[in-house]
């Protein structure tokens, strides 16, 4: 439900702050207040069209706040409209777009009057209502298309047109066969061509390099002999101990070099036709991966890939005929299916539109007409069909033009569907009543504030006493401009509240004691 409310800026309101609790609350005050802006800053919250012209005068934008509480899930939701520019959108403090609150708003609010964006307006909300009402099932059909436009893609992946599907084995097979060839074991091998080709291409230098070495550190060379000479120095010497062991290190580390470079300069051969094979074979590997992967995991990748897609294309014909049968079952039983929701859904309507047209009758509407439409196999398209009194033609529900009979429309087939969002918001529902057509739209909207809860600006005295909360909105001016300010009345406050709406002087005795009467009746 709403919980908290913040609006600032908007139209007459300069800033109003409202906890809101559950149950019914009703929004009163005297004409051009304001409280009708309290209901246009919930359809904004709620994704409602923002105008610059809401912008209080001397304001650069308006901002209103919301907080909604839906068992553990809250949501709060801030929507920003300046005076010049976008409007803008944040969900818990993020930045957020129009659509994304609007879906939000759908869980929480519905607003019936004249907001095109009430959800019961919409052929898909209709169309649940009347399944939620009839009780009718409709998992079967939505498990049955799914499984069938599975099948349907499964049949299109394969390639339906045989020249297509062969030029692509052609291709595939080609590809395959180039992967294949090149036989590749090692997902490293190219760091290992690059190594062995170094190796060969630089043979000749490479041996000089060793046989360099070798001189350098044989036997008669001028290192073999200093670090000797400086070894027989500290020989037999107990200070250098540690000097002399470190030597004789050097010196037999010297030789071991001296021996591995001789070795080296006799190993390394030339082999130019070791060479060209290992060149061809890098140039071959460089060439799969430009066409097929960057690194030869994804060349090994991409041929395992390539693989089954050809095991699909080449069983193509038996795939194919067991998709196609797979379809036709499919269709088969989903038309059967659809054919016993159509039935189920054109068996509920117009038991719907029946239980409507009662709770109609008594909401001022004696001569309304409500009709429910189902069309399509299944009966998908679902449209609520309203004739406001005797005599007129039946229209859409987005064609009604009356606020007043729009809200009692939607009033009535809530006090049917009971399901919906937690918070419903009616404004205009009491436009042009009275009597006992005003005790029953009470009654009504009392009945459904005990699993909802309710806002409702209404002008009717009558409707203002059932609330559970009363919300006066007045207007006052300061310093030369019109402000209006919410408050939430206590008892003795509602009293006078309602003496006004009853009589047009909150000072009425007789007004006063009619009041206390219809507070005193709710009560009971």
């Amino acid at each position: 439900m709403l919980t908290e409310l913040v609006v600032r800026n908007l139209g007459v309101i300069d800033e109003v702050n409202l906890l809101l609790g559950p149950g019914m609350t009703a929004v009163t005050g005297e004409t051009g207040a304001g409280k009708t802006l309290i209901v246009t800053a919930i359809d904004l919250l709620t994704g409602g069209r923002a105008d610059a012209a809401l912008v209080r005068p001397g304001a650069t934008e308006a901002e209103i706040e919301g907080r909604f509480v839906d068992g553990d899930r809250e949501l709060v939701v801030r929507r920003v409209v300046p005076r010049d520019g976008r409007s803008r959108v944040y969900i818990d403090g993020r930045l957020a777009t129009v659509g994304a609150l609007a879906d939000h708003g759908v869980d929480f609010v519905d607003l019936h009057g004249q907001h095109s964006h009430q959800s019961l307006l919409k052929g898909p909300v209709q169309r649940a209502a009347l399944d939620r009402f009839g009780e009718i099932d409709t998992a079967a059909v939505a498990s049955l298309r799914d499984d069938l436009r599975a099948a349907e893609a499964a049949l299109g992946e394969l390639g339906g047109d045989e020249r297509d599907r062969a030029r692509e084995i052609d291709l595939l097979a080609y590809q395959l066969n180039e992967i294949e060839a090149a036989d590749i074991a090692d997902e490293n091998e190219d760091a290992r061509l690059d190594r062995e080709e170094d190796l060969l291409a630089e043979a000749g230098a490479h041996r000089e390099a060793a046989a360099r070495v070798s001189v350098l550190l044989d036997a008669d060379s001028a290192a073999l002999e200093a670090v000797s000479t400086a070894l027989a120095t500290v020989q037999n010497r107990g200070p250098f101990a540690d000097l002399e062991e470190r030597l004789g290190s050097v010196v037999a580390e010297l030789g071991d070099i001296a021996g591995e470079a001789r070795y080296r300069v006799e190993s390394i051969q030339d082999d130019p036709e070791q060479l060209a094979v290992l060149r061809h074979r890098r140039a071959l590997l460089r060439e799969l991966r430009r066409k097929y992967g960057a690194d030869l995991a994804e060349v090994t990748s991409y041929g395992r890939t390539v693989a089954d897609r050809l095991e699909v294309l080449r069983s193509h014909d038996q795939r194919a005929a067991a998709l196609d049968q797979r379809c036709a079952v499919l269709r088969e039983e989903l038309a059967q299916e659809q054919s016993r929701v159509l039935q189920s859904r054109r068996g509920a309507a117009p038991q719907l539109a029946a239980a409507v047209e009662v709770n109609l009758a008594g909401l001022a509407m004696p001569g309304a007409r409500l009709e429910v439409r189902v069309d399509g196999p299944a009966g998908d398209d679902v449209s609520l069909w309203l004739a406001a009194n005797a005599g007129h033609d039946l229209a859409p529900l987005t064609k009604v033009a009356s606020g007043g009979e729009l809200a009692r429309a939607m009033l009535a087939l809530r006090m049917v569907l009971t399901v919906g969002p937690p918070t419903l918001v009616f404004d205009e529902v009491d436009a042009g009543i009275g009597g006992e057509a005003a005790n029953t739209v009470a009654e009504s909207l009392a009945a459904l504030a005990t699993d909802h809860q309710v806002l409702v600006v209404t002008h009717l005295a009558q409707i203002a006493a059932v609330a559970d909360q009363h919300l006066r909105v007045s207007k006052t001016e300061v310093d030369g401009a019109t402000r209006s300010v919410a408050q939430l009345l206590d008892h003795e406050s509602r009293i006078v509240e309602l003496s006004r709406m009853l009589s047009g002087s909150p000072d009425s005795d007789a007004a006063h004691s009619h009041a206390v009467e219809l507070l005193h009746a709710r009560n009971r």
